[in-house]
């Protein structure tokens, strides 16, 4: 199947969203959302880390934390990304059986400015980021210690979030190219602050 990547600038939503006519005093415009963003997140790891405490049975961990990890990847993918930060991300495949990846972000009203609250948006990254490296951190403790059983609910773990982690940072960044040359640039402004500084 040919496969390709396509940054569209589309309507990010079929409805407005009532934001703008929310009052302006509450940081969280979206409580419940911003819970269920952490929530599942930090069950599935709590869950892990305590399921040898809680259960001898290894198959009810695994389903219990599989199970929390597939919740968390379609409430970020499907509504939080949406409402906290104004992104979302997708597939489509077209009438020739072609597939597009399709990222988009929400355009800022013209007269309303910025309709997405800081904080849920730091809520959204931290917990966005964060996850995936503690999931990479038990990818390798499960292996240095020889608990192959793990691996593969650990390795869930890391597509999972992983997967919504890529699909937010190409929706934030754009196309390939532009992460690239994203990442380019931050280092050399790092390399050159460190070479002033001497």
């Amino acid at each position: 199947q040919d496969s390709s990547d396509d940054i569209e600038d589309v309507s990010l939503f079929d409805a407005d969203d009532d934001a703008s006519r929310r009052s302006k005093k509450s940081k969280i415009r979206h409580p419940v959302a911003s819970f269920f963003h952490l929530f599942f997140r930090v069950s599935a790891i709590v869950v892990y880390l305590l399921c040898e405490l809680l259960t001898s049975s290894f198959i009810a961990c695994m389903v219990t934390i599989i199970l929390l990890l597939s919740c968390d990847f379609w409430a970020v993918k499907n509504v939080t990304g949406r409402l906290m930060v104004g992104l979302r991300w997708w597939n489509q495949v077209d009438d020739d059986g072609r597939s597009h990846w399709v990222f988009e972000a929400k355009k800022v009203l013209a007269q309303g400015g910025k309709t997405l609250s800081e904080a849920e948006s730091r809520i959204f990254w931290l917990g966005l980021i964060t996850c995936p490296m503690i999931w990479v951190i038990f990818a390798f403790s499960a292996l240095f210690s020889f608990k192959v059983k793990w691996l593969a609910v650990v390795v869930m773990g890391v597509v999972l979030q992983g997967a919504n982690l890529y699909g937010y940072i190409r929706c934030k960044v754009g196309s390939r190219r532009n992460l690239t040359s994203m990442a380019t640039s931050y280092l050399g402004k790092q390399f050159l602050r460190q070479v002033s500084a001497r």
